[in-house]
C-alpha cells in the first residue's frame, strides 16, 4: 500500500525547517538557501556564483544533510575527463568483459566545484545527465536516481585558467544565484561560531539535522507543479521575453525554455508562499536569477559597464503588468 503524502501545510513547514537547519552552518546568504529550494522544487539545477570563501560549497553541502539526500562532490579541473564525472567502462579480467562503473553523477545531490575549470568536453559529459536525467554508455541508457540536482559552482572574478560555459549548457540551469559577502553584522556571527568551535566539516556537530527526505521532496515538487497560471500571467511571462530580444544592448535574448523555466520557478516560489496560483509579484521576483545568465549582450553594451541584471530591472519596470 503507498504511503499517503504529507499534507501540504506540512511540507511547506518541513521546507521553513530546512532554511532554518542550513542556517546553523551557513550566514548571511538566506537568498541563495531560498533559491536552492526552488530549484529543488522545480526540479532544476543552480549555477553559484561567488568570490573564494562565501560559503558555496558549505550551503549545498548543508541542504543535502538537511534534506537526506546522498550527495557528491567533483573537483573540475583541466585534466578531469568526461569519464571521470559520468563513469566508464572497465575491463574484468574474471568475466572477460567490460563493465560500467557509475562515476559520482549517480546521486541526488551533486556538486559541480568551478565547473568552469574543466574543458567544454568534460563540461558537456554533464549535459545529457542534466536535460535528460539519465547517462548513455555503450547504446545503453541508465537512469540517474530522483531527484538529481546539479549545483555548479563559479569564481566570476578569476578567469585564468577557466573555459566559458558552452550557451547551451549555460540554458540547462534553472537558477544563476550571485552569493555576495555577508554583511558586517552577518560576517560578526560567522567569526562568533568559529570562536565557539564551530567545524565547517562536521555538520552534525553543528546540529545540522534532516528534516524531510527524498519522498517527501518528491510530494512537494507535485504540489509544486500543480500551481495554477491564468492566461495574463503567461502572456506577461512571454511578453518579458519578448522585450528581452528587443532590447538594444541584447545580442541574444531569452529562449522558450528560459519563459518556461520562469513558469516552473514562479510556480515553486508562489506555493512556498502559500498560494495556488501564481502573481505577476512571484514572476517578477523571480525574473532576474532565472535569466541572467540566459542574456548576452552587445559587445557595445559591455564596453559601456551595462549588466544583464540592470537591463533586466528595467524591463521589469517597461513592460505592463497584468491586472
Amino acid at each position: 500500500m503507498t504511503a499517503q503524502a504529507p499534507p501540504v501545510d506540512a511540507l511547506r513547514e518541513s521546507l521553513a525547517r530546512v532554511r532554518s537547519e542550513v542556517g546553523k552552518a551557513v550566514v548571511g546568504q538566506e537568498g541563495a538557501v531560498t533559491g536552492l529550494i526552488i530549484a529543488l522544487l522545480a526540479r532544476g539545477h543552480v549555477l553559484l556564483e561567488g568570490v573564494p570563501g562565501v560559503a558555496k560549497t558549505l550551503l549545498v553541502r548543508s541542504l543535502s544533510h538537511a534534506l537526506s539526500l546522498d550527495t557528491k562532490r567533483v573537483q573540475f579541473t583541466p585534466d578531469l575527463m568526461p569519464g571521470d564525472v559520468t563513469g566508464s567502462l572497465v575491463y574484468d579480467a574474471a568475466s572477460g568483459e567490460f563493465e560500467f562503473r557509475r562515476g559520482p553523477v549517480f546521486t541526488n545531490l551533486l556538486l559541480a566545484d568551478e565547473i568552469n575549470r574543466t574543458p567544454p568536453k568534460t563540461q558537456s559529459a554533464l549535459l545529457e545527465a542534466m536535460e535528460e536525467r539519465q547517462v548513455s554508455v555503450d547504446g545503453v541508457s541508465l537512469l540517474l536516481p530522483e531527484p538529481f540536482i546539479v549545483a555548479a559552482t563559479m569564481n566570476p572574478i578569476e578567469y585564468e585558467g577557466t573555459y566559458t560555459l558552452p550557451e547551451a549548457q549555460l540554458d540547462r540551469f534553472l537558477l544563476n544565484l550571485v552569493l555576495d559577502v555577508p554583511e558586517r553584522e552577518s560576517e560578526i556571527e560567522v567569526l562568533r561560531r568559529h570562536a565557539a568551535g564551530f567545524n565547517p566539516r562536521d555538520l552534525a556537530g553543528a546540529g545540522v539535522q534532516a528534516v524531510l527526505g527524498a519522498a517527501d521532496l518528491h510530494a512537494a515538487q507535485a504540489a509544486a507543479a500543480s500551481v495554477g497560471a491564468s492566461a495574463d500571467v503567461l502572456a506577461y511571462v512571454v511578453d518579458l521575453a519578448r522585450a528581452t530580444r528587443q532590447s538594444p544592448s541584447v545580442k541574444l535574448g531569452v529562449s522558450p525554455r528560459g519563459t518556461t523555466a520562469l513558469l516552473a520557478a514562479a510556480k515553486a516560489w508562489a506555493w512556498l508562499s502559500g498560494y495556488d496560483a501564481i502573481t505577476p509579484d512571484h514572476v517578477q521576483a523571480m525574473v532576474v536569477p532565472v535569466w541572467r545568465h540566459r542574456i548576452q549582450l552587445r559587445p557595445e553594451a559591455e564596453l559601456e559597464g551595462v549588466s544583464v541584471d540592470t537591463i533586466l530591472r528595467s524591463i521589469l519596470q517597461q513592460v505592463q503588468v497584468p491586472l
